[in-house]
């Protein structure tokens, strides 16, 4: 069953297009997957099993036409309960949204359900995307594959939890602090920030730009597939990029490539075993070809502060007009989020945006000399899986517990720059590490680039069962 339920997404596309494998077997696999372990990691808030297997037939007569809809067709797609399906409920993790139904479908799961995949599950976030992991007073506690008693990362925590149990084949992700990056690195995935425009989003957070859609995957080709599907310009999202970015799948090789490198972004506690995957995966890289040189980006504690600052005034803002009728409501981490948003002022979200204008003339600079730059993704493996957002130490020193773990955000802030995570070895809890590779602004094709030629150096994630969790 799991060699069947850890196939990538490509992989199955091309065994349905040759006929060798069908979109029923798929789906009757990865469902009786789900019901295996589900009880273990709670990746899902909703499932549609029955209506699930209803579509596979249908794709399945479409492919023995020859006709399937799309380049999705068949495939098990898992959806972050955060995006729009119409007459499908979308809770958010909240109470606040127990009983809300969509009457209209987000872009981005329109372009996903036009190419024919089917949704057989919405995947878990924490209340209103708001944390780096994934537990809420509406759904419970998700778990991380790996290892229960962490987190698989948030906000898309479901998402990367279900791709790395094998109950998902390809599946979605948003990241306005790290939330696609954060549970990439912690459940041992591809995961993917676009540019700010890439992707489309639902207002108003499509006019954030620290907001962003895209994919996580467990290969780089996957994470490929899903990317050109869910991007390109829309009319319902001014945000958007014209023309359509469609990203090949094939890249040249690294050699002579400059990589910069920071090992702690200049603010960071970055636990050792993170430390020591990172420099390995750097080894890689020059093993590729590729001149590895350590810089130092200028950048202090102002970054993290500015993040949390420019968070606060606009997510934290939104959350908080909840307070007053639904405070009550709450998990405990949204409601304190709300309530200090409270306090935010616009001089503190007008100096958040001097210190983003500052951390890029040198990051800038660095990325027109070097052709990515690499950090660490996450500063330790992950946090515990109930993790209440109190306190937090690394390597003895104590960090802001609601970003100090995480090196994601500042490239939120930088938001126009790709980001791709990859994973970098595992800690010592036997939870996955990851990096990030961050490449100049709207070169998409180049941290892609860079990807494809690790990918294939490392010989790729979950290709048998003593690479994948054991659930």
């Amino acid at each position: 069953m799991t060699d069947l339920t850890y196939l990538s997404a490509s992989e199955a596309m091309a065994q349905f297009a040759a006929g060798t494998l069908s979109p029923v077997e798929l789906m009757q696999t990865v469902i009786a997957r789900a019901e295996a372990v589900e009880p273990t990691i709670n990746a899902f808030t909703y499932n549609y099993f029955d209506e699930a297997m209803d579509a596979a037939r249908a794709s399945e007569a479409r492919w023995a036409k020859g006709a399937p809809l799309g380049c999705l067709d068949g495939l098990p797609v898992g959806i972050k309960d955060e995006s729009y399906i119409a007459g499908k409920p979308t809770s958010n993790g909240s109470l606040i949204m127990k009983d809300f139904v969509a009457d209209h479908t987000s872009v981005m799961n329109e372009r996903i359900l036009k190419e024919g995949a089917i949704v057989h599950a919405r995947t878990a976030t924490p209340e209103f995307s708001c944390a780096g992991f994934t537990h809420s007073r509406l759904w419970g506690i998700t778990r991380n594959p790996w290892n229960p008693e962490f987190t698989p990362g948030g906000s898309s925590g479901g998402t990367a939890a279900s791709l790395a149990a094998g109950t998902s084949a390809i599946a979605t992700g948003s990241d306005i602090g790290g939330s696609i990056r954060i549970p990439a690195s912690c459940c041992g995935l591809v995961g993917y920030k676009p540019p700010y425009g890439r992707n489309p989003d639902d207002p108003p957070f499509n006019l954030d730009f620290y907001c962003h859609t895209g994919p996580l995957a467990r290969t780089v080709k996957d994470a490929i597939l899903l990317q050109n599907v869910m991007c390109g310009p829309s009319p319902k999202d001014i945000s958007t990029l014209y023309p359509k970015l469609v990203l090949p799948t094939s890249y040249p090789d690294l050699k002579g490539w400059k990589i910069a490198f920071s090992m702690d972004l200049g603010s960071f506690t970055v636990r050792e075993d993170v430390r020591r995957n990172t420099l390995a995966a750097l080894d890689v890289f020059r093993g590729l070809g590729a001149e590895i040189l350590e810089v130092d980006l200028g950048w202090g504690d102002e970054i993290q502060a500015a993040c949390m600052a420019y968070l606060n005034h606009l997510f934290g803002g939104a959350l908080s007009t909840l307070l007053e009728e639904h405070g009550d409501d709450m998990t405990e981490y949204c409601r304190d989020f709300a309530t200090t948003a409270l306090g935010s002022t616009a001089q503190d979200f007008l100096k958040s945006l001097e210190v983003a204008g500052q951390a890029y003339l040198t990051l800038g600079p660095i990325l027109e000399e070097f052709d990515a730059l690499v950090c660490p993704t996450n500063a330790l493996p992950a946090v515990p899986a109930d993790f209440d957002m109190k306190a937090l130490s690394i390597e003895g020193v104590e960090v802001r517990p609601e970003l100090g773990w995480v090196m994601t955000t500042p490239f939120n802030m930088m938001s126009r720059c790709p980001v791709l995570t990859l994973p970098s070895g595992f800690g010592s809890e036997g939870v996955p590490t990851g990096i990030q590779i961050v490449g100049p602004t709207y070169r998409d094709e180049v941290v892609f680039q860079a990807a494809t030629a690790y990918e294939a150096a490392v010989g790729g994630w979950y290709a048998n069962a003593e690479a994948r969790p054991n659930l």
